[in-house]
């Protein structure tokens, strides 16, 4: 049980880091008017659902996808390793949406009505450092559980996440007034290097295992 709890407290930490809905909430603030919480609370709730649903199809058919490409999760390892290191670096110097979103979708953003899927949910929140992620995670629990724990641990994960997505989002306008922009920053930074040494562990794994493959 405790092997589980660690897992699964691991799997939460990862996942709510690297979907960052911290900087998500500031971005969301700015692209809601008026940010008042009657406005806020359904672009809220239809971003989480939108995280949540993805991730979902990605635990249980990213892997299988991957597999009709002939990418292995040693090769996924890597390129997610890469991925979530830039966006860490990002996040060090405190501009996590560089590695998230384009200026074209911002600026699309900013003419559309409903933003609460794109770019909120999508690719601000769940984008593909997150889809490695998931698949990285559940391949990894794959090797010490049997299967049904390991998607049942993925899943629970996914479940916590999206929920304290939803409670961050819900509450941005708050929680920006109350941080204030030094604030966001500094917790962007720290969650940057949580970020830097999940890449760092993935890269490490993917090569060690692609090198004795070779």
């Amino acid at each position: 049980m405790q092997a589980y709890l660690s897992m699964l407290s691991h799997d939460i930490i990862a996942l709510i880091t690297i979907l960052n809905p911290i900087a998500a909430a500031s971005i969301m603030v700015t692209m809601v008017s008026p940010p008042t919480p009657a406005n806020i609370r359904p672009v809220a709730l239809k971003a989480t659902l939108t995280v949540f649903i993805s991730s979902l199809i990605t635990l249980y058919t990213g892997e299988l996808i991957f597999k009709l490409f002939g990418i292995s999760v040693l090769s996924l390892k890597v390129i997610g390793g890469i991925i979530l290191m830039f966006i860490a670096i990002n996040m060090a110097y405190g501009h996590p949406s560089k590695a998230r979103h384009t200026k074209e979708e911002q600026d699309e953003a900013e003419e559309k009505e409903d933003v609460s899927v794109i770019p909120i949910g999508i690719p601000i929140l769940f984008g593909p450092g997150v889809i490695a992620t998931i698949i990285v995670l559940n391949s990894n629990h794959a090797k010490a559980f049997p299967q049904l724990i390991s998607y049942a641990l993925v899943t629970i994960a996914i479940v916590v996440a999206s929920l304290v997505v939803y409670i961050i989002l819900r509450y941005s306008g708050t929680i920006n007034s109350a941080l204030g922009v030094t604030g966001m920053k500094i917790l962007t930074r720290i969650m940057g290097l949580i970020v830097g040494a999940i890449a760092a562990q993935f890269l490490v794994s993917g090569i060690k295992g692609l090198w004795h493959t070779l």
